[in-house]
């Protein structure tokens, strides 16, 4: 073997020793990173866990007081005690509704809380939505009162009957008809459904509320979102209605979508199939 020859085949093995080592050090640096990747994922999922028991806990111990007030709040309203002066009965039914809103964000609170955990079930069944709209129109018939404000709930076309789970897709369209109520101080708040797609169907909710600013719709859904405006100021709320009405609808093999226009109005809207699959199914297990 010439010397030139042997120089390189020298340097050749010199260099694959370098690269080996180099992949030796690559891979124990992949391996940490692995390491410290599923040390982070077991925090989070720890840290998870613990804010869903708290969050249900605490729901569950708020609710004793709650309607405890609620069941005090009736016999004072039904004279039990005696009569009532007008300023006395404005305080109490002030009460029973930052009760009532209270325990509406309970409920939402113990409702993240069982879909985190994976504990809120779905039960799919056939519905007309004529009774829906029925539902959630007597529902909020004894609290508007506003004479400027119209809710109209329109015929659904195309589609009469539904397979979801009717409770919690109602849930969803009472935090968008809420929202829409508290936000439109004149002209309508409107409901609708219509097939969209194979197989699937939208249920809006559209207002000729305030609006809202283009730079705050992407974090809408999210937890604790709320949208910083004036009237806002004036309203109660967790900011938490819409991030569970997002979470639902995914239970529900669905989204939620929303349209605004700052001055003019809103369009929330819910998409799901017209028949739950039984993959979706087995997945609410």
């Amino acid at each position: 073997m010439s010397d030139d020859l042997k120089a390189q085949l020298e340097r050749s093995q010199a260099e694959v020793e370098a690269l080996r080592s180099e992949l030796e050090e690559t891979n124990r640096g992949v391996v940490a990173l692995y390491a410290e990747l599923d040390e982070q994922a077991e925090q989070l999922k720890h840290a998870t866990q613990l804010k869903s028991r708290f969050l249900s806990y605490m729901s569950h111990e708020f609710r004793t007081p709650i309607g405890a007030t609620l069941s005090l709040v009736r016999l004072l309203l039904d004279r039990v005690d005696g009569p009532l002066t007008s300023e006395q009965e404005r305080q109490v039914r002030f009460i029973q509704t930052t009760c009532e809103e209270f325990s509406s964000m309970v409920d939402d609170l113990l409702d993240l809380a069982k879909i985190e955990s994976g504990r809120l079930d779905v039960s799919p069944a056939w519905f007309e939505m004529m009774d829906l709209f029925a539902a959630l129109r007597g529902m909020f018939k004894p609290i508007l009162d506003n004479q400027e404000l119209n809710l109209v709930f329109e015929e659904p076309v195309g589609l009469t009957r539904l397979y979801t789970d009717d409770r919690k897709l109602a849930q969803i369209l009472r935090n968008f008809i809420s929202n829409a109520l508290k936000f439109t101080a004149q002209g309508e708040v409107r409901v609708s459904a219509q097939v969209e797609g194979e197989g699937m169907i939208r249920f809006a909710v559209a207002d000729t509320g305030i609006g809202i600013p283009a730079e705050n719709l992407p974090a809408l859904f999210n937890d604790f979102s709320q949208v910083k405006a004036p009237i806002q100021k004036r309203l109660r709320g967790t900011g938490l209605g819409l991030a569970l009405s997002r979470q639902l609808a995914t239970l529900l093999g669905g989204s939620v979508e929303v349209q605004s226009v700052v001055g003019q109005g809103s369009v929330f809207s819910v998409i799901v199939p017209v028949q739950m699959h039984p993959v979706q199914e087995a997945n609410s297990d």
